[in-house]
């Protein structure tokens, strides 16, 4: 008789496993459910998925970028060995100079060091480094009510408490912000506010850009309660390049003269390709140096090569061009989705959206008895004619706050102009039918 360890026999008199409680936090976050519909349903127009555009990818940019740095031998093996925890030197100290740049602050360049400066596996590492560095479970994140319900999923993976803060047509509202810090000042539970969260360009999900005067509103509000407790202001700058009207506006990181309260995130995969996965941000000088530790022991360096290809991309100039392609898809794309939101869903009473100036979002709000949530009559609805969309609860905190019900997020960044206009046009026939 086998009773070796690896024999199925010897397990069946085994207590269960006992797994981590975090692994339970994790436990069913949308973005897999999502993930696995579109792949269940491939016919389906997405109308759900954060994807760029399959067809403007940098081939033969990216191409170039590699050629040039393979053909040099000494490039190309430095480029195949390890990298720092940090990132490379060269790529980091052209990041904090194009933030300066694009914030037309040169002074900005001099004021970050380059141990500030960190690169990342995407941009939702660092987010993920930033996370556990300032929370523990049952800490609080006051996050924009929509957020990006990717991060709303590391935060539950961490056991941090997200609270929504009101948002209308211009993004956070600064006194719901004000409202929230002394709601916990007076329950005698500030200590547990540790950060507050945006996605300060055309956020994801909901399109909007926080005006230049409500972002100096915020910074203010966050320098006054710093003096109760340290609280860090996160801005996720994905979407910043995805521009398509309008003129750019200072980054709350360029606002922050102190340099110790904004936590800077960005990233490539929506300017460039996700598929080299590099994200970058400028962090707080304390917070840089914790973030490392924590890095240290999870990959003590991210993809040194894909590190390297996009140095050379930023070196040759590759990247602005690309851009402007960008641009001129996305912007054919998002006139599409909402040229048919107006012809489709325009005569229905209660249907209302958000008009982007960039991004890859459109935030639609339904009547109030129409239910979005994949148990939904909508959802299946939809999903009978051939369409998908994220449902919207999934995008709102999930402590200390109503969840609307009647919410979608539409993504343009996928289909063709055509397949938009189809898409949008089933989508309204669903709703017509549950209506």
């Amino acid at each position: 008789m086998d009773t070796s360890l690896d024999s199925p026999s010897a397990t069946r008199g085994w207590p269960p496993p006992r797994w981590s409680r975090r692994s339970g936090w994790a436990r069913n976050q949308p973005i897999s459910q999502l993930m696995a519909q579109a792949l269940q349903y491939p016919e389906l127009i997405s109308l759900a998925a954060g994807f760029v555009d399959n067809e403007t990818l940098p081939v033969e940019k990216t191409r170039q970028a590699l050629a040039e740095l393979m053909d040099d031998p000494r490039l190309a093996r430095a480029a195949l060995q390890y990298g720092s925890t940090a990132g490379n030197p060269e790529l980091r100290d052209r990041l904090r100079a194009r933030l300066a740049h694009m914030d037309q602050k040169p002074e900005l360049e001099q004021a970050i060091e380059l141990d500030q400066v960190i690169v990342t596996a995407g941009s939702n590492q660092l987010l993920h480094l930033v996370a556990e560095a300032l929370f523990d479970p049952g800490d609080v994140c006051l996050c924009a009510a929509p957020s990006y319900f990717v991060f709303l999923g590391t935060l539950a993976n961490l056991g941090v408490h997200s609270v929504p803060v009101e948002t209308d047509q211009d993004g956070l509202v600064p006194e719901a912000l004000e409202h929230q810090l002394a709601h916990f000042q007076r329950s005698g539970q500030l200590e547990r506010v540790k950060a507050v969260y945006l996605v300060s360009y055309f956020d994801n999900p909901a399109g909007i850009t926080l005006p230049l005067k409500r972002r100096e509103q915020v910074l203010e509000i966050l320098r006054r309660w710093n003096r109760h407790q340290r609280i860090y202001l996160i801005e996720d700058g994905a979407y910043r390049l995805l521009r398509y009207y309008g003129e750019d506006v200072p980054s709350l990181r360029s606002l922050d003269e102190s340099g110790q309260l904004v936590v800077w995130t960005d990233t490539f995969s929506k300017c460039f390709s996700p598929g080299v996965r590099v994200g970058w941000g400028v962090l707080p000088p304390e917070l840089a140096q914790v973030v490392l530790d924590l890095k240290g022991n999870v990959d003590f360096g991210s993809p040194h090569f894909a590190q390297c290809v996009i140095n050379q991309v930023l070196a040759r100039g590759l990247l602005e061009p690309h851009v402007e392609v960008l641009r001129r898809a996305y912007r054919t794309k998002l006139e599409a989705m909402l040229q048919a939101l107006e012809e489709h869903l325009g005569p229905l009473p209660g249907c209302r959206w958000i008009r982007p100036q960039g991004g890859l979002y459109v935030w639609l709000t339904l009547p109030p008895e129409v239910d979005t949530r994949p148990e939904g009559p909508l959802f299946h609805a939809a999903v009978e004619r051939g369409v998908l969309y994220v449902p919207g609860h999934y995008c709102y905190p999930t402590h200390g706050g109503p969840v609307p019900h009647n919410t979608i997020r539409l993504s343009f960044g996928v289909q063709p102009p055509e397949r938009i206009a189809q898409g949008v046009r089933l989508l309204a026939e669903a709703i017509t039918e549950v209506l």
